[in-house]
């Protein structure tokens, strides 16, 4: 029996196994908006922290305080010593918990990968903060400033007790953050953006704020590819409103080229802030889109 079989069940989130080969990943930002401090995202530069990393001439300009005068005696040659000056990335995620994504799984396939993603920050040494939108008082739905393997723990007991309900939207949830977040990262953002919030202006905040946005998707199968005929009531989830539609089918067309009109527009609001954005079904295992497809799109590496 292998270690991974044989430890106890630490989180239902994810299984021992995925959870172990979470562990071996780590988030792949696209720019180093990060704090001088601490983590594994670290840049080359002359003499700023004690961690030495390697040897280059001295060049006229250079601070000769970091000038290796050992060297200098034996050889007779000027060498600057240089440091790794290691950056601690600040990493948020923002956990939509309304009313909409109780449906098809997407709520729990969201939590999965807000603890997966979690642990790969809290072992890259970095620094996680979550935050759920609910309906709930803002401090049951906060947690802030973990740190190290251990907090790994915490995570999970946030997650496990966070319940969906309510119409609070994504924009609350990204407002909560950014009311007590500092530190520039990046922001991992999990619904179904089934809102009628104003995400481009959350998406103006998050990033002038320093944060990368990184924006998953979450739709049902049944979003994907309804399969509607004859006369169907529809129902909001969030509001309990009620909409009577005759001839289903004949609007599907109208609504698929609704979804994909959001889709694309989704992504070029990321990418216009030099983010990245991805549609996951919640049909689909957590296992396959960890290590399938966000590790293929480079999300993670």
């Amino acid at each position: 029996m292998t270690d991974v079989q044989a430890r106890p069940q630490l989180t239902p989130l994810l299984s021992n196994e995925t959870l172990a080969r979470v562990e071996r990943l780590r988030l792949r930002p696209n720019r180093r908006l990060t704090n001088r401090a601490r983590g594994e995202h670290s840049v080359g530069t002359g003499g700023a922290t004690i961690d030495f990393a390697d040897y280059r001439d001295y060049v006229a300009g250079d601070d000769i305080r970091y000038v290796d005068w050992n060297i200098f005696a034996r050889l007779q040659r000027p060498y600057l010593k240089l440091y790794s000056h290691e950056e601690e990335l600040h990493v948020v995620v923002i956990l939509d918990a309304s009313s909409s994504m109780v449906s098809e799984e997407k709520f729990e396939r969201a939590r999965q990968l807000a603890a997966a993603f979690s642990t790969m920050a809290l072992l890259g040494t970095e620094r996680v903060s979550l935050f759920a939108a609910t309906s709930t008082d803002e401090r049951s739905a906060t947690l802030q400033g973990c740190s190290g393997r251990s907090a790994t723990r915490l995570v999970f007991e946030f997650l496990e007790n966070v319940s969906p309900g309510g119409n609070s939207t994504i924009d609350a949830a990204v407002a909560s953050a950014l009311r007590v977040h500092r530190g520039k990262g990046m922001a991992i953002v999990l619904s179904d953006f089934l809102t009628t919030g104003d995400v481009s202006r959350s998406f103006n905040l998050l990033n002038s704020a320093g944060l990368e946005i990184f924006a998953l998707q979450l739709l049902g199968p049944d979003e994907i590819e309804p399969d509607l005929t004859g006369d169907v009531r529809l129902v909001d989830c969030e509001t309990g409103r009620t909409l009577d539609v005759s001839s289903a089918r004949d609007l599907l067309d109208l609504y698929h080229e609704h979804r994909l009109a959001q889709q694309a527009w989704l992504s070029s609001q990321c990418r216009r802030r030099n983010g990245r954005f991805e549609m996951i079904s919640s049909g689909s295992t957590v296992e396959s889109i960890l290590f399938e497809t966000l590790l293929r799109r480079g999300w993670v590496r």
